[in-house]
């Protein structure tokens, strides 16, 4: 799957985990879920509008077939090439966790009983 190895995936899994929380991941899942859907949509919507209008001037079906299927690919393509731009992305980010620092002259906390 994309060139990506086990170990590789579960890194990957456990910085997105880090950066964005158990609380967002199904939120981000989701409207990445919902863009996909939306870009086929919009594929399949351009290749009936492109079939009406070689019908209506009577282009052959097998050219208007041919075409539409470069439109797919060159939209896979596209797709491909925005997962490699954002896996960097991700795999490069820098987890930063607050720094806190305690007063050396207070010591350890004392609970009253």
């Amino acid at each position: 799957m994309f060139g990506i190895g086990g170990g590789e995936l579960i890194l990957i899994l456990f910085v997105v985990l880090m950066l964005f929380g158990s609380d967002k991941i199904p939120d981000i899942a989701r409207t990445m879920g919902k863009a996909m859907a939306q870009l086929k949509n919009a594929t399949n919507d351009i290749k009936s509008e492109i079939q009406k209008g070689a019908d209506a001037n009577g282009f052959d079906t097998k050219s208007i077939t041919d075409f539409t299927g470069n439109i797919t690919q060159e939209i896979n393509k596209a797709k491909d090439n925005l997962l490699k731009e954002t896996t960097p992305i991700i795999q490069n980010a820098k987890i930063e966790t607050p720094k806190v620092e305690t007063p050396e002259s207070e010591g350890p906390i004392k609970r009253n009983s």
